[in-house]
């Protein structure tokens, strides 16, 4: 009797105690479903305050609301807007401290702004990066602003296309506090206009004493001969080079304008490379147009981060020329609007590369004693002290005169369109009694006016290196009128890069086009 009570009696604890268990884990369960429930709830109403990191904004900057831009639909989410956010602040800080970012658009006609991208605005007026704004409706094309630090007081330079014959006042207009405030600017034009109606000019203006820091400009203006209104604007610009660095990114950048019509990709792949292992760091390169496949190879580079591509919608506006020479090529602006494209590539680059190379895709500047660069430069400065840039005398190699050597065109680069430079090795002869164009390198701090073949206006002028130290190779044609055999020098240097050259070559074409 006594064992059978015992053994019920255990029987029925256990009993309650398995209850007991049960009513705890789902009690435990209970709880745990609503806490998640009440995250989740908070996570739609009240989202955690996001803090981007040394990234700094204008008072004045507002930044779009993504409802402003994405569709209130219910795929709309805040993650979206709050990541359109990142990217507009970001892009703001990026520009604004001349920080380039990678990425291109694969078009091959002028590359042109996405439109799924927000919008930053300004005083309610949005921000457009790019160059070639339009002022009003006048003749008068922005190109790039940007912080002078080298005058007494500091001031905003804007580099621009304007028509020479357009009598017009301009201004500087700032959004400070919300509102706008005009200041009166002085514009010059470029002497080297070469007869062209429209011509290269700099608008400059004092920054506004009432706001310490501004990151954003637009240029109006008012005809000299009517009574219009300055402040009816579309877009405001950044203003970039807002500190004055000591410290560059980049030791050389090269400033190409303007590509247009270009289609010869395995000298494009040639320059790139050779730029490399002469010690380039950075090329921007000023786009106008190209072929599918020079679009695919820029976009390689750019990916790399070695290549910037600008924008160059000049002929959009204005009927551009083909040459130097009115006569021989009609239009109203010189060269695709090759010189403003150099100004602006000297400000953009003026605090981020310790030197500035201008010169074509078809040119290289080319140490004799197998140096690069790096090594050349402060042999230079050594030689010739005190002078803002170098000359670098062209030698002409004509296209019409090959040299069929077939460990210099591997089988691959026949799949490919353009020059080998290497199958180029006959230059002419220069004549030292005429003028022979040259390129130069600059030390971008030291210049304010660059044209296409010098400097306009600098610390210091240029002056003309040894021959025999560097000098600039060209391919390009040459008339039949002016090309004489007896006149011909042989000249392979070229071929001392060829082992470095011509798989580097090959790698980058075989990755990027998948040919083999």
């Amino acid at each position: 009797m006594c064992t059978t009570g015992l053994k019920q009696s255990s029987k029925k604890t256990q009993r309650t105690f398995q209850r007991t268990h049960f009513l705890c884990l789902l009690c435990a369960a209970t709880i745990i479903i609503i806490i998640i429930c009440v995250c989740l709830k908070n996570n739609k109403t009240a989202p955690a305050k996001i803090i981007y990191p040394n990234i700094r904004t204008d008072k004045n900057t507002r930044i779009p609301q993504h409802n402003d831009y994405l569709s209130t639909g219910k795929h709309s989410t805040f993650k979206n807007g709050m990541n359109n956010k990142v990217k507009i602040i970001q892009h703001q800080y990026n520009i604004a401290n001349n920080i380039t970012t990678t990425g291109s658009n694969d078009s091959t006609n002028t590359d042109k702004p996405s439109n799924t991208e927000p919008l930053l605005m300004v005083c309610d007026v949005p921000v457009q990066s790019g160059p070639v704004i339009k002022v009003g409706e006048h003749k008068t094309y922005v190109i790039g602003s940007y912080v002078e630090h080298r005058l007494e007081v500091r001031k905003i330079k804007t580099v621009a296309i304007v028509l020479r014959s357009e009598k017009l006042d301009y201004y500087c207009l700032f959004c400070c506090d919300g509102k706008n405030i005009s200041i009166p600017a002085v514009y010059d034009i470029h002497s080297d206009h070469f007869n062209f109606e429209y011509g290269t000019a700099d608008i400059v203006c004092e920054m506004p004493t009432t706001c310490k820091t501004q990151l954003h400009v637009a240029i109006t203006a008012k005809s000299q001969e009517k009574s219009e209104s300055v402040d009816n604007i579309q877009s405001f610009q950044p203003i970039r080079n807002q500190q004055p660095r000591k410290i560059f990114p980049y030791n050389f950048t090269v400033c190409i304008s303007v590509m247009f019509d270009w289609n010869n990709v395995l000298e494009l792949v040639q320059t790139m490379e050779m730029f490399k292992i002469l010690d380039v760091q950075k090329v921007a390169v000023y786009k106008t147009n190209c072929s599918s496949t020079t679009q695919k190879i820029l976009d390689y580079y750019v990916k790399k981060d070695f290549v910037e591509i600008i924008p160059w919608a000049v002929p959009d506006h204005i009927r551009v020329s083909r040459g130097w020479q009115k006569w021989a090529s009609p239009g109203e602006l010189h060269y695709f609007g090759q010189i403003a494209a150099l100004n602006d590539c000297v400000y953009r680059y003026m605090y981020q590369s310790e030197y500035v190379a201008l010169q074509d895709l078809d040119e290289l500047i080319i140490p004799m004693n197998g140096i690069t660069w790096t090594e050349l430069l402060p042999q230079l400065q050594k030689i010739y002290s005190n002078y803002a840039g170098f000359e670098f005398e062209s030698n002409v190699f004509p296209l019409s005169i090959k040299q069929w050597e077939l460990n210099f065109h591997p089988d691959l680069w026949n799949k490919v369109p353009g020059v080998n430079i290497l199958q180029h090795v006959k230059r002419m002869r220069n004549d030292p009694s005429k003028f022979n164009d040259f390129k130069i390198i600059v030390n971008p701090r030291l210049v304010f006016k660059v044209t296409v073949h010098g400097l306009l206006e600098s610390l210091g002028g240029t002056v003309r290196v040894d021959h025999n130290m560097t000098r600039m190779y060209h391919m390009r044609n040459v008339s039949s009128s002016d090309l004489s055999e007896g006149l011909l020098i042989e000249d392979t240097h070229l071929w001392d890069f060829a082992d470095r050259l011509i798989p580097a070559v090959s790698e980058v074409l075989q990755h990027v086009l998948n040919i083999h």
